[in-house]
């Protein structure tokens, strides 16, 4: 009896009738079927909803929506009239067009890009992104960034 009670306490659901045995077609449909992972969770900061005008310094992170093809921009230089920015691409492909002064993506280990975009017109990227460098400031930058056109 003492030993019952033990247990009754040690399987912290409080309440009786929990200790039945079990069939081998309930052990094995109750371990076979695990939670579905939460989903992503959403982006938050100004820029989540899509559209922007942002003040970054090296270091500071951007996260964008979803549909942008993009995970959080990560701002890693601003140096001369230049910005250098790094994101992960979840998808199987990416695209820019546009970026000014110089502007260009490399691969980045992991499946993300590389960009460095100078003042000027605004670059699209998957075609469904603009991103703009308004000013470079010193050592921060404005950036803008909506949807594309």
């Amino acid at each position: 009896m003492v030993l019952l009670s033990v247990a009754s306490c040690a399987s912290g659901d409080g309440g009786g009738g929990e200790d039945r045995p079990t069939s081998g077609a309930d052990a094995r449909a109750s371990t076979s079927s695990s939670p579905a992972p939460p989903p992503p969770p959403s982006p938050t900061g100004p820029c989540a909803d899509g559209s922007c005008e942002i003040t970054v310094g090296a270091g500071d992170v951007v996260e964008v929506p979803e549909t942008y093809g993009l995970g959080p921009i990560e701002v890693t230089a601003v140096a001369g009239d230049e910005v250098e920015m790094v994101a992960p691409v979840p998808g199987s492909g990416y695209s820019i067009a546009g970026c000014s002064g110089g502007g260009g993506v490399t691969s980045h280990g992991g499946g993300g890009v590389r960009l460095r975009c100078g003042e000027g017109p605004a670059a699209t990227l998957n075609d469904v992104m603009s991103l703009e460098v308004v000013e470079v400031r010193g050592r921060t930058a404005v950036l803008r960034i909506a949807p594309a056109p």
